[in-house]
């Protein structure tokens, strides 16, 4: 059965930060908010708490996780950034956008796309869950929680306890966070390319 916490979004409660940081790095799976939709999470090292994500998704194995950022630092720990990606990923962060960038080495080669090598992270403009990664002190392997056959996330982690309660470990109520999902640019190339419109702007660059 999971641990059900009600976490102030903008003056979290630094007690309840911990418990959830230390379910992570016991493996488990958690429910989050960010700063487009509630998500699931777990410990970007643990193949298991991984898998559970899958099922509960219901992803194939070539389904490609994010890794939730705490800043830039952290993201070209596992993305190679030129001068003008870092200009680009600068202005945007922390924000609603999901980058596509070439993976380092130090990035798990399980989270890679096999054949490009590139990466998918972001970093969310969220102040509870800006404190639970500087509590982690590492990025959140993670996904949208949108359950299979559904067309929309999931805005009311209330409603998800029946269906969910013994799939993850922990969820976090930390108010409304919307059904609109990140906006996607892939910066593999010189110039950025939109892969999906979502809540962050990007109308200056493409329109």
């Amino acid at each position: 059965m999971a641990q059900f916490l009600d976490i102030h979004p903008v003056d979290p409660q630094a007690r309840l930060i911990k418990q959830v940081a230390e379910s992570v790095r016991r493996g488990g799976v958690i429910i989050y908010p960010t700063d487009s939709c509630y998500a699931l999470g777990c410990h970007l090292g643990d193949k298991t708490a991984a898998e559970r994500l899958r099922r509960i998704r219901q992803f194939d194995k070539h389904h490609l996780f994010t890794l939730v950022c705490r800043d830039l630092s952290d993201l070209a720990n596992y993305a190679r950034v030129d001068n003008q990606q870092y200009r680009l990923l600068k202005t945007l962060t922390p924000g609603p956008y999901t980058f596509i960038l070439k993976a380092t080495k130090q990035a798990p080669r399980r989270l890679l796309h096999e054949k490009r090598q590139t990466i998918g992270l972001r970093v969310p403009d969220h102040t509870l869950t800006q404190h639970l990664l500087a509590e982690l002190g590492e990025p959140l392997l993670s996904c949208t929680l949108q359950l299979p056959g559904e067309d929309l996330p999931i805005t009311d982690v209330h409603e998800v306890r029946e269906q969910l309660d013994h799939a993850v470990d922990v969820i976090v109520s930390g108010g409304d966070c919307g059904t609109e999902p990140t906006t996607v640019l892939n910066m593999v190339n010189d110039a950025p390319e939109l892969v999906r419109r979502g809540k962050g702007d990007v109308g200056w660059l493409f329109d």
